[in-house]
């Protein structure tokens, strides 16, 4: 008796292919099956693998180009580290931005006055007014890149002027070349009783961050104007840096820190929006394992596929086990078998997840014209495009995942296999 698409015999199929079970293995993955239902389920256990893979590639490669844009623009305006002074209260501050000036890790480094008040136009809003040096701050902030109206070098001090977020701008109704009047949290008694600090300022520019929070909320003045608006004296709020490497963030605080004299406190950027990344890393988890599903649906059809391979094959493996190929052989040649099929979607979708990825703006685009629809239109989103980071980490651990989860499918069909009994099997034929 001789079955279907075995070779002709033991010894001619050990000098043919090496190891034998990996031969019939892959034999029975080419031949052509008698029922064409399970060559169908192995090519949709095949397309669900790499649909799967080509999906989580994508999808967080969006997500990274996403948090890539926020930690850039959010970047752009608070720097990569701050210094503060104790008590709040930094007397020496030209001393301490010399010295750190002249860390190998440090950029550039700018002293910044702020405080919380109340600012009125036509309109009326609170905001953070930030006292800056206009001649350091390009060195630690993107301030001078993002001005729609106006440059940042036109701030002067004495001359009481004043730059606002676009949002800002728009709530207070006012443009370029208007007044401004700035209520300071400090009091002051007159005769006529107790008045706020107020201070009259023009617009000289507008700038967009792209951001909400300093769109609407923020607005810059030249820091000496800020301390006499605020009384500080010759005080400030602190020192803004700007690092090497925003990465090591951290790190480099805590040196720079360290090498400070006296009481300071120096916090990072990591520190400061903790929460705001936390929750993306967060929202990354959990789509990777919301999408991990396809994958898991993909081998589950893997299971199914090589139960039923197994059932049909009854036949083979009695006369193989006849022709003294162990159990451990029997259970091979379908973990190969099975292994292929995740090998083989495994690969497309890495192949498809790569090019879509490095592509999805152009093919988001082209959707968009052929559909005549605005996923993310401009007027409501900061960020109207589909920045993609593609990261080879998460093209290995996603085609390592398929992988992994592809050869666990395939360990109870072929125990199965490697049980059957020749003579039950052959009882029939």
């Amino acid at each position: 008796m001789r079955c279907a698409n075995l070779p002709i015999n033991h010894a001619e199929a050990r000098r043919v292919f090496q190891p034998l079970s990996l031969f019939v293995g892959l034999r029975y993955l080419r031949a052509k099956r008698r029922n064409h239902f399970i060559s169908f389920i192995s090519l949709i256990s095949m397309a669900g693998i790499a649909l799967g893979v080509m999906t989580l590639i994508t999808v967080l490669s969006v997500m990274n180009g996403f948090e890539r844009e926020l930690r850039d623009r959010i970047l752009g305006m608070i720097s990569h580290a701050t210094i503060l002074g104790h008590s709040g209260q930094f007397p020496d501050w030209r001393s301490v931005v010399d010295e750190v000036s002249v860390h190998p890790e440090v950029l550039g480094a700018a002293p910044f006055a702020e405080q919380e008040t109340l600012l009125q136009g036509r309109r009326t809003s609170g905001a953070l007014v930030r006292g800056i040096d206009p001649a350091l701050e390009p060195a630690v902030s993107d301030v001078h890149e993002l001005m729609l109206r106006g440059e940042l070098d036109q701030l002067e001090a004495g001359q009481w002027q004043v730059i606002l977020g676009v949002g800002l701008a728009n709530r207070l109704g006012v443009t370029v070349g208007d007044s401004v009047t700035i209520f300071a949290p400090e009091i002051r008694v007159t005769a006529a009783g107790v008045m706020p600090q107020v201070r009259r300022f023009t617009v000289s520019g507008v700038f967009e961050a792209g951001v909400h929070e300093y769109d609407s909320a923020l607005a810059f003045i030249h820091y000496q104007d800020a301390q006499r608006l605020f009384r500080l004296g010759d005080n400030i709020s602190g020192i803004r840096l700007k690092l090497t490497d925003m990465l090591r963030a951290r790190w480099i605080a805590q040196s720079i820190s360290a090498d400070l004299p006296g009481f300071y406190t120096v916090r990072d950027w990591t520190q400061q929006h903790a929460n705001f990344f936390r929750a993306v890393q967060t929202e990354k988890t959990v789509m990777f394992i919301i999408l991990s599903l396809i994958i898991a649906v993909a081998a589950f059809n893997i299971i199914s596929t090589l139960v039923m391979v197994v059932t049909d094959k009854q036949s083979d493996i009695a006369i193989l086990k006849t022709m003294g190929m162990q159990p451990r052989q029997i259970m091979a040649i379908f973990m190969v078998q099975g292994s292929m099929i995740g090998v083989i979607g495994t690969l497309l979708g890495v192949f498809f997840g790569i090019l879509l990825a490095l592509n999805v703006e152009s093919v988001v685009g082209a959707v968009e014209q052929l559909l005549s629809i605005e996923f993310l239109s401009a007027e409501v989103y900061y960020i109207s495009d589909l920045p993609s980071e593609l990261r080879a980490s998460d093209v290995i651990r996603f085609g390592g995942l398929a992988l992994v989860l592809s050869l666990l499918s395939t360990l109870y069909p072929a125990w199965r296999a490697a049980r059957t009994e020749p003579v039950e099997a052959l009882r029939y034929e």
